[in-house]
């Protein structure tokens, strides 16, 4: 079975791509006669995180196509059941997910883990988009600054930044959002 389309979109915090995706992922609706199916990875952790989430789900409901939202803050795989061939899934936001996999109590922030992430990070997006027509991944651009003052941090954008490479690497098409202004960075543009 062949793999679902997928769009990569990154930025700066308050870029604009969350708002960039969610109109891309309608766009690909209107065109695919797909399904709308966000996949939310933040969890609550405090007020302004609360508001941002109502926020999105505001956005969301707006729409001229329903949203479906699963919430799976780890173990994006789990989305499976709720999706089929139809589905235009928004994944928001791989950063999120990032954390949320490997920030636990007692987690051993070793090579091994983090090479154990990366993957099981890699073959729940492989695995989405067997299932799916289209997957839209979120990312926020972390890694422009220098942040090895720290041992983790180095680690932590690292593996980010060999996640962003893979999944780009797989991508029809890339974008950076800078300033509500997506800019492509890969794929052609569609006529």
């Amino acid at each position: 079975m062949e793999k679902a389309r997928l769009c990569f979109i990154t930025g700066g915090v308050r870029s604009g791509k969350s708002s960039f995706a969610e109109r891309k992922a309608l766009e690909y609706a209107l065109q695919m006669d797909g399904n709308l199916h966000y996949l939310a990875c933040g969890r609550v952790s405090d007020v302004e995180m609360g508001d941002r989430i109502h926020r999105h789900q505001k956005h969301r409901e707006s729409s001229p196509i329903a949203w479906q939202t699963s919430e799976y803050a780890t173990d994006i795989t789990r989305i499976g059941a709720d999706i089929n061939q139809d589905s235009i899934i928004l994944l928001d936001c791989l950063t999120t997910l990032l954390d949320n996999e490997l920030f636990g109590p007692g987690i051993p922030l070793e090579k091994e883990f983090l090479d154990s992430v990366f993957s099981k990070i890699i073959n729940g997006i492989n695995e989405i988009r067997k299932q799916s027509s289209c997957l839209i991944v979120v990312s926020n651009e972390l890694v422009q600054e220098p942040i090895f003052h720290n041992e983790f941090l180095h680690l932590y954008g690292k593996t980010l930044g060999l996640l962003h490479q893979m999944i780009v690497g797989q991508a029809d098409e890339a974008y950076l959002v800078e300033s509500g202004i997506p800019l492509r960075k890969k794929g052609c543009i569609q006529e």
